[in-house]
């Protein structure tokens, strides 16, 4: 028997997800220009880049603990104001005051600047899972893909704005007293103000009490072991496989992103100011496409979608592959080299974010209210993990069998992805959560 009952749009949500998609915006602004300039700030007074990558992973190790933990404790935090906006108003103004003091902290000591940046990841990941759980709480299921398109969207023009238009500001000097004209700070501090408009924006405009969910959810508290017994232990494993393919999709991407920059100035031979413009064109992919990936899995189903999309990632990786052996050898001009690995670059990210774009809202569509945060916290854990151990994997590969190794292993870590998503039987935007059972 079909189903008749008519489909749920985006319209009348667009504004609502845009408003809930200024959370996202923050993250945008913050981690690029984090990335970017920590290490610059902690090389003015450690050598080592052993010991300044180190200090790095601090926002991986950090996330991996912090975002499952508080997006499970917002699922039972019950206030006038909703559930996720205590975190969100608290945590989000906390992450913008630690940001826009780095680079002044920079100037005076390692001691302040470690604290800052222990401080400034303890907030941002802190408010992380409440900030995207929100919109699952929000927006109806059956539309969430293409919601999440716009968050989506929302992230890669903050990237940007941020490594683009910010962190042009980091060459305007700044007259500090008793230093003068200094320049490496503008960017962070104004990066802050936009922070705290965006909160203040979310906090007055978005009202959590009109969002998806029957009143008897809404007073649940479920406990927090309960809730993952739940997910690991029912007999249908489609959330686990879905944990499962996206630590094996996020291995594969994390260890490609870290080198890309490296790859293109030892092998490809581009110049150090060129060495962002592979990673720049998956940005700009992100951005043109999370809204149409969106409409394509409501049409087409978010499972299909996925995997259509890993066997095109594959694909475009081991381009990348043949790329990296044939059109790299002397004799071969730079626009050669270029100019293809851009564009299968700029493939890459779109194909990216079509498994981006659908994959959480598969995790949502599985979940309830009252567990809404915990889903969050699993992708993210599973997310963080690869972040992790994929980088010396990938390093290690690297060492013992060159660059094209990189892509290669990347392109099976999809395939592995591809084969587990063939496992998942819910999370089409037609299917209800099971709820919990007391």
């Amino acid at each position: 028997m079909t189903d008749t009952k008519p489909r749920k749009s985006m319209k009348g949500y667009y504004l609502t997800t845009f408003l809930i998609g200024l959370g996202f915006f923050t993250m945008g602004l913050m981690d690029p220009l984090y990335d970017t300039y920590i290490p610059i700030f902690l090389g003015r007074y450690i050598e080592s880049n052993a010991v300044i990558g180190t200090i790095m992973t601090l926002d991986n190790m950090f996330a991996i603990f912090l975002i499952p933990i508080f997006s499970a404790i917002s699922d039972r935090t019950h206030t006038r104001i909703g559930r996720r906006m205590p975190f969100i108003i608290t945590f989000l103004p906390l992450s913008a005051f630690a940001f826009g003091l780095i680079p002044f902290s920079a100037l005076s000591s390692l001691a302040l600047l470690i604290i800052l940046i222990f401080g400034l990841n303890v907030f941002k990941q802190s408010v992380r899972g409440p900030v995207v759980a929100l919109m699952p709480d929000i927006i109806p299921g059956e539309i969430r893909s293409e919601a999440n398109g716009v968050i989506n969207t929302m992230g890669g023009i903050a990237t940007i704005v941020g490594t683009i238009g910010l962190a042009q500001l980091m060459n305007v000097k700044v007259n500090l007293p008793s230093r003068g004209p200094t320049d490496n700070i503008l960017a962070f501090p104004l990066a802050g103000i936009l922070v705290v408009i965006a909160a203040l924006l979310l906090f007055f405009f978005v009202k959590e009490k009109n969002g998806n969910h029957d009143e008897r959810a809404s007073r649940e508290k479920v406990p927090i072991l309960k809730s993952l017994k739940h997910i690991f232990g029912e007999q249908d494993k489609s959330a686990f496989f879905v944990l499962v393919s996206l630590l094996f999709w996020f291995i594969g991407y994390q260890g490609v992103l870290p080198f890309v920059g490296k790859y293109s100035v030892e092998v490809l031979k581009t110049s150090s100011g060129s060495a962002a413009l592979a990673a720049g064109m998956v940005g700009i992919a992100y951005a043109i496409f999370a809204i149409p990936s969106g409409l394509i899995a409501h049409r087409h189903g978010r499972k299909k979608t996925i995997r259509v999309a890993l066997i095109c990632i594959f694909t475009v990786l081991m381009l990348i592959f043949v790329h990296s052996v044939t059109f790299t050898g002397e004799g071969v001009s730079q626009m050669t080299r270029m100019i293809p690995f851009w564009a299968l670059m700029f493939l890459f990210g779109m194909f990216w974010v079509t498994v981006i774009t659908n994959s959480f809202p598969m995790l949502w569509q599985m979940a309830d209210y009252s567990n809404m945060g915990i889903y969050t916290g699993l992708y993210y854990f599973f997310s963080q993990l690869a972040s992790i151990i994929a980088p010396p994997i990938t390093g290690a590969l690297i060492d013992l069998f060159g660059y094209g190794s990189l892509f290669v292993f990347a392109a099976a870590c999809m395939m592995v992805a591809f084969y587990f998503m063939s496992k998942v039987t819910r999370g089409e935007p037609h299917d209800d959560a099971k709820p919990m059972t007391a």
